[in-house]
């Protein structure tokens, strides 16, 4: 990828991460709902991939893992930094991942960054919620 066109897809990500995000009504009785767009990018910003999380999921989720996504930021109430994951060994190799979600979560605005070691430990951490 040149440095120009590196810039460009950094630009846009930043421009999509940072719109703001529409809200999300719950059904009357229900649990608040949650929109968030989740992202990862990959050392120095050399690629990145993203997609929108739903929770409830619909019936055709964006997001591969959704109901278990939804599941694990429920348990963890909201907190991004408290999601238990699902701890495994991991390389000590240094490749940083970076991961975002932006958007409403528990009926409140979110805005959400962490960088992890590599990909292995990012997943360990946050378990299905960043598995797309």
């Amino acid at each position: 990828m040149t440095p120009r066109a590196a810039f460009f897809a950094a630009a846009l990500l930043t421009l999509v991460a940072s719109a703001p995000a529409a809200a999300v009504q719950p059904a009357e009785g229900s649990a608040p709902a949650r929109s968030l767009y989740l992202a990862i990018s990959g050392s120095e910003r050399t690629w990145s991939r993203s997609v929108i999380l739903d929770c409830p999921p619909g019936a055709e989720p964006p997001h591969p893992r959704a109901r278990a996504a939804c599941d694990a930021i429920t348990w963890a109430r909201g907190d991004l930094d408290a999601l238990r994951g699902e701890p495994h060994a991991c390389t000590m190799e240094l490749d940083p991942v970076t991961v975002s979600a932006t958007g409403r979560g528990q009926s409140a605005p979110k805005a959400w960054r962490k960088t992890y070691a590599n990909a292995c430990v990012m997943d360990a951490t946050t378990g299905p919620v960043f598995r797309f």
